[in-house]
Parts: structure tokens; sequence; C-alpha cells
């Protein structure tokens, strides 16, 4: 179960990108979270996904 408040979220997908998974696209598919909607929620805290880094900065 994914957390539903915003930063609380961006906490658990940066620690999940930085110890499991290779980029956002693998956590998803994996995790079953659709990668739009998650990208746009954490927008709306202005946090974007930065691939080179491989978390939401």
């Amino acid at each position: 179960m994914i957390p539903k408040d915003s930063v609380m979220l961006l906490s658990f997908i940066n620690l999940k990108l930085r110890n499991y998974y290779k980029d956002l696209e693998t956590l998803c598919e994996e995790l079953d979270i659709e990668q739009g909607g998650l990208e746009e929620q954490l927008a709306g805290i202005d946090y974007h996904y930065d691939k080179d880094k491989n978390q939401f900065i």
C-alpha cells in the first residue's frame, strides 16, 4: 500500500527508487502504480522525476 499523502508518497517513492528500482517505469510496473497519476500527484507539490538522478526533485 502506497501513502496517499503527497509528502509521504514522495519520501516512499524516492526511497524505493534509490534502493530497489533502476527507473520509475520499472517501479510503477512492479508496484502496479499508474505512472501518469503518480507524476501528476507529485507535480502538485512541485516535484518532478529526474531520469538521470532516478528520483523526484
